[in-house]
């Protein structure tokens, strides 16, 4: 099914301007507006296929030819696995692009140099001198971030960017770059109206980022999905790497490299229990680039690099919202996990902590199963449930009435995030533990005003 963004063409004229912090913030209020991104509006704002962006690069010059990558997709991890790569090659000396979405607090996480965002003035000048361009081509928000990433990683001279897939990969507008390394984290049932409803169709759309004669690294293995890359990488005459567990990556030679038996050894900045699956693939992929698994080395990548980085990753790239502490009494703690693949590891992570009461803040888009993930749901929590600003989010009251039936105690509906979770901190005592997450904006909404 292909679903094509239609958006009013009433995009901000900007020729007249100069830029200021006002006429910044105009233009990316318009930008919101009259673009809108796939996280919030959902199925209107998707735009399958790789003829405008091709375009667009070749309007800008091809910025994305001019600087090496390594390119990230799956359901879920990428993120992680993306800063994580790029702060190890960070430490071991090169200068860094970082492309990741969606942002959670400020739209310039989204493209980083060195850790550090895209400056305002960059992306002002370039939405003003594009601005023709993007209403004339009718080019989608995705599109918009995709050049603009590109044409800044250009425009700084990066040695390097990791740049992760918004929504699949082989129609996905970051699928123009020839990267180093191709790295699929996962594969779970999630965006089925777009790539597929089952494993293997999904699959399928994550393995289109395998490229001829370049590497991939796939991190979890499954026998219902793995013959799905392993067609591919024959078809492209790629050489392919299962790592999970490294058994299929020769796990000793990067043990040996970093001085480990196994990977729980190493100090990791992400706490989540879902980093350690993320972290076999993080391994497996600095295995390809530092030529361990094949003898060709990309980058010189040391093990004092890979310990820093990996330990290092949140401070060196800005990453938020995985499993981060928002509280220290109560403990209060948010996660971006939002699908049933990813929450299980959220939910079997609160049944290892210790509480009195546990409050769990809790929202989330209305095209999630939520039958998938009622199941996994801590029965002895005490749920408030909310909602985010956007027109995607589940009423909260709906959400209560839903939690209700299926017999979880819900306190409180409230449809505001911050204040669903004041509500919790109000309610706990100093030996409960509060969890907010269910929803990326909901998690968004409650770090913007700590």
């Amino acid at each position: 099914m292909s679903v094509f963004m239609l958006y009013p063409m009433g995009f901000i004229r900007l020729d007249n301007k100069e830029f200021s912090r006002e006429s910044y913030n105009e233009a990316i209020d318009s930008l919101f507006a009259q673009v809108p991104t796939f996280q919030r509006a959902g199925a209107a704002a998707y735009k399958p296929g790789l003829e405008a962006s091709v375009n667009f690069d070749m309007a800008l010059g091809r910025p994305s030819s001019s600087f090496r990558s390594i390119h990230v997709a799956g359901t879920n991890g990428k993120g992680s696995v993306s800063s994580m790569i790029a702060a190890c090659l960070q430490s071991a000396g090169y200068r860094t692009g970082l492309y990741t979405s969606p942002h959670l607090v400020d739209f310039r996480e989204r493209i980083k140099v060195d850790g550090k965002m895209v400056p305002e003035e960059f992306v002002f000048s370039f939405l003003k001198k594009w601005s023709d361009y993007i209403i004339g081509e009718r080019i989608s928000f995705f599109e918009i971030t995709t050049a603009l990433a590109f044409d800044w990683f250009s425009e700084s001279d990066v040695d390097v960017a990791v740049i992760e897939t918004g929504l699949g990969g082989r129609l996905d507008s970051t699928n123009i770059i020839r990267p180093e390394l191709s790295v699929i984290t996962n594969i779970g049932l999630d965006h089925c109206e777009f790539l597929g409803n089952t494993l293997p169709e999904i699959a399928f759309e994550k393995a289109g980022i395998i490229k001829a004669g370049i590497p991939a690294v796939v991190g979890e293995s499954s026998p219902e999905y793995d013959e799905v890359f392993v067609r591919k990488a024959e078809q492209e005459g790629s050489c392919l790497y299962f790592a999970s567990g490294l058994s299929s990556m020769d796990f000793g030679k990067i043990s040996r490299y970093l001085g480990i038996s196994s990977a729980g050894e190493l100090e990791m900045g992400l706490k989540g229990y879902c980093q350690k699956k993320n972290i076999d693939t993080v391994l497996g992929a600095l295995s390809v680039l530092a030529g361990l698994s094949d003898g060709k080395e990309r980058f010189r990548i040391s093990p004092e690099s890979m310990r820093s980085g990996i330990r290092d990753v949140v401070s060196i790239t800005g990453l938020r919202g995985r499993w981060e502490r928002i509280s220290d009494v109560p403990r209060a703690y948010c996660d971006t996990g939002h699908n049933a693949h990813g929450l299980k590891y959220v939910f079997e992570q609160l049944k290892g902590e210790r509480y009195e009461r546990l409050y769990i803040v809790y929202g989330m888009v209305a095209d999630k199963d939520l039958s998938a993930i009622l199941p996994m749901m801590p029965r002895d929590a005490y749920y408030i449930c909310t909602n985010s600003k956007g027109s995607r989010a589940l009423p909260a009251g709906d959400l209560s009435r839903r939690l209700r039936d299926a017999g979880l105690n819900v306190v409180d509906a409230i449809p505001d995030a911050w204040q669903a979770y004041r509500r919790a901190l109000s309610m706990s005592g100093p030996d409960d533990f509060v969890y907010v997450g269910g929803s990326t904006f909901v998690v968004a909404e409650v770090l913007e005003n700590i």
